[in-house]
């Protein structure tokens, strides 16, 4: 228990990474954590695309940062992005989908790697080029993007220290 309350503190958004492509077994790791995420009623409503073809991670990266109205890449360069989808039918699907993202980041931690949370996955997959890929990967209109978690290697630099946790986080009554 003491390692992963470590590893929860000392976990921090990369936002550089070296390009070597995650090793297999960190990632079926991490995978895997994912997939043990708390659901509502067990519902394991989430569904997950591992993204590692080079081509594909700049394409959503460049979908990503349109919506961003930018032209830097918000993946920061990390070589495997994971796009968790959200069950629009599920009353829990939102929470579920944030969790299995909680897991995914932890988890990447806990095994060696950096990783993310980037935001606009909702607004990526309702633009055309995104329902496309919905459908190429077989994803059900019914699921909504909701993150992708980025992953990798950290360079040098990747990560910053923590902000000092702020005096009113915990409200005692």
């Amino acid at each position: 228990m003491k390692e992963t309350l470590i590893d929860l503190k000392e976990r921090r958004s990369c936002r550089k990474y070296t390009g070597k492509q995650v090793a297999e077994p960190q990632l079926e790791a991490v995978l895997e954590a994912a997939t043990y995420a708390p659901t509502g009623h067990g519902q394991q409503s989430p569904v997950m695309v591992v993204v590692q073809k080079p081509e594909l991670v700049a394409t959503l990266s460049e979908l990503n940062a349109r919506i961003m109205g930018t032209t830097r890449d918000p993946f920061y360069g990390a070589p495997t992005a994971v796009v968790v989808f959200q069950d629009t039918t599920s009353t829990t699907g939102h929470e579920d989908a944030c969790m299995v993202m909680a897991n995914l980041l932890n988890a990447a931690h806990a095994v060696g790697l950096g990783s993310c949370w980037i935001n606009r996955g909702q607004q990526m997959f309702e633009l055309p080029e995104g329902i496309e890929l919905k459908k190429e990967w077989g994803i059900a209109d019914h699921m909504a993007g909701l993150a992708i978690c980025i992953l990798g290697y950290e360079a040098e630099g990747g990560t910053v220290a923590p902000k000092p946790r702020k005096s009113d986080y915990i409200i005692r009554i």
